[in-house]
Parts: C-alpha cells; structure tokens; sequence
C-alpha cells in the first residue's frame, strides 16, 4: 500500500491575473497561487485523492502565502521547502479573446529552480502511486537533476510516470533545449497528457491522430496518451482505441489558466480508479467527458488552486448536457 495517490513536483508560483482598473483607471491584479503540477494535485483533492507536493518557494510573503494554500488544500507540503536567498516565482497572466492567455515570467532564477536532490523528501517519492511532473523543471539546474532524480526513484519503487509538457517558450534559453528535454522526459512516461501544440512542437504534425501515432513510435513506453485541443476537444489513445469528446461550453467563461491541469487531476483519478490494464472505449469516453466537464467550471472561475470543483458541481454539469 502506498501512502499518496499522486506525488508532484515542479513549480509553486503567484498568478497575477488581471481582475479589472481601479478608481484611477490603472490596471488591477488578483494574486492567484498557481502552479500547474499543484493544480492538478488540487483536483485530485476534490476527488478524495490523497496527494503530496515538492518543491521550493521563496521565505517571502508570497513563498508563505502559498504554503499556506497547498496546506489549506489538504496536499501534504513536507517537500515543499522555503528559498532564503531567491524569490518566489511570478507569473503575469494577459488575458486574450475566448479565455486564452499570454504569459510573462520573473523566473531569473525563481526559487522553485532551485530544488535540488539533496531537498528531495525520499518518503514520499517512494511511496507515491503516480509521479507527476513537467517540463517547467527541467528548464534550469538544480532542479533538472532533481526532477530526474525524483522521477528515477519513484519509478524504482513501482510508480507509474504521469508528464504534462506544459510549454512555456519563454523560459527556455532556446527551444531546442525545451524539445530536448521535454522529448527525455516523454521517454519515461506511461501517461501523457499533451496538448495540441505541444503535440505540433514535438512532432510536426497538425493530424493528433498523425501525431500520436509519431510519439508511439518514438517512446512505446508510453501507454496512455491524452490530447487536449481547447475549442476541439480532447482524445484519449490507449492500444488500439482513439475516444473523442467535445468540449462543454460556458457562456461565463472567464479564461483558461488551469484548464489543462484539471483535465488532467480528472484523468489521473481516472487512472488511480481503473488502472492502466483493459480500458475500453466505454470507459475513456466516461473519462473524458468528466475531465471536459470539470475543465470547463474551471474556465468561470479566476486562477486555480483555490477554484477546483467538487465532484458534485461536475456532475451537475454532466447531467445538464
């Protein structure tokens, strides 16, 4: 028996997220705990999951500000550990049209690239069903040895490897180094969840169905793979099987931060309930119209940590389409 569900490790970082002007007409920013492994361990918790997170924040009053929410979330935060010397890690959300989003970084350095393996809690990694993580750690060392480190030891103790790319192009020195990496990390992963243009990043193709079929043949480690394609859906490809769903629309969508990493705490509490054996079309399908279906609350609702549905709204949602 395991201890945790789902062991994360990556970035723990403020979302400021714009939220209207003020009297004087100056721009106003909601601070907005974020980070998307921590989201999708957030989800999970809604799901009953029990979950632990590694990482590092600076010793400030935003590193402390997001212990606190981590904690308040119930995600054990005995690897999350405070950065004396550097900041924590700042995001600047830019809202577009239809929800989406652009992003702007303090991360020169930030404190989460400063986990080192030497930081590294060895009793969670070992007693985690599922290690997730993704390539925001990999973009700096330390904490690209400690990613590997982290991965390795999970894996040795029987836990299966969840990756999400999650892309940021700018904080990558080049995009080679980002496909490089992200491409080091898909070759240890059993499930995937990649969305459409990362799947375009890592394989030239614009066809999910070509694409996918790229990576299987490049890493046939991989066992389960989820694309998520924002207006388009997402698909589920398991052996032989490719399921489709379509997105549920909101007419109070806000934006999109934190939509992938719900759909993919929904799609790991569907792995921790079925396993990895003998999925049928039936079951992913079931699978993935839960995902859209949390995914889409998520989108009427600022930042992410805090704004994870309970299993309930997301059920209200199903049954009302």
């Amino acid at each position: 028996m395991k201890r945790y569900d789902v062991a994360a490790l990556g970035e723990l970082l403020i979302d400021f997220t714009e939220s209207g002007f003020s009297a004087q007409g100056n721009p106003m920013l909601e601070v907005n705990p974020g980070g998307a492994p921590c989201n999708v361990l957030a989800m999970l918790r809604k799901l009953g999951r029990n979950c632990a997170f590694l990482g590092k924040v600076g010793n400030d009053s935003f590193g402390k500000l997001l212990r606190e929410t981590v904690n308040s979330c119930g995600i054990e935060t005995k690897g999350l550990l405070y950065d004396d010397e550097i900041p924590t890690t700042l995001a600047f959300v830019h809202t577009l049209a239809g929800g989406e989003r652009e992003f702007s970084f303090y991360r020169k350095p930030g404190a989460d690239i400063r986990l080192s393996k030497e930081d590294l809690d060895m009793e969670i990694l070992k007693n985690c069903r599922i290690f997730h993580f993704g390539s925001l750690s990999l973009t700096d060392e330390p904490c690209r040895t400690a990613t590997a480190c982290a991965l390795s030891t999970a894996k040795a103790a029987g836990a299966w490897i969840s990756f999400d790319p999650n892309l940021r192009e700018p904080l990558w020195k080049e995009l080679r180094d980002a496909k490089a990496e992200i491409a080091w990390g898909l070759a240890r992963t059993d499930i995937l969840k990649i969305s459409d243009n990362e799947l375009l990043f890592m394989t030239g193709k614009e066809d999910f169905d070509e694409g996918v079929r790229v990576l299987r043949t490049q890493y046939p480690n991989l066992r389960l793979i989820f694309v998520t394609a924002g207006e388009g859906g997402s698909f589920a490809y398991y052996e032989g099987l490719r399921v489709f769903a379509p997105i549920i629309v909101m007419e109070n969508t806000i934006e999109k931060t934190g939509a992938g990493d719900t759909f993919c705490g929904c799609a790991l509490n569907g792995v921790l309930e079925h396993g990895l054996e003998n999925w049928n079309e039936a079951e992913l399908l079931k699978l993935l119209q839960f995902a859209n279906a949390a995914a889409a609350i998520i989108t009427t609702r600022k930042g992410a940590i805090r704004s994870m549905p309970e299993r309930e709204q997301v059920e209200t949602i199903l049954n009302a389409h």
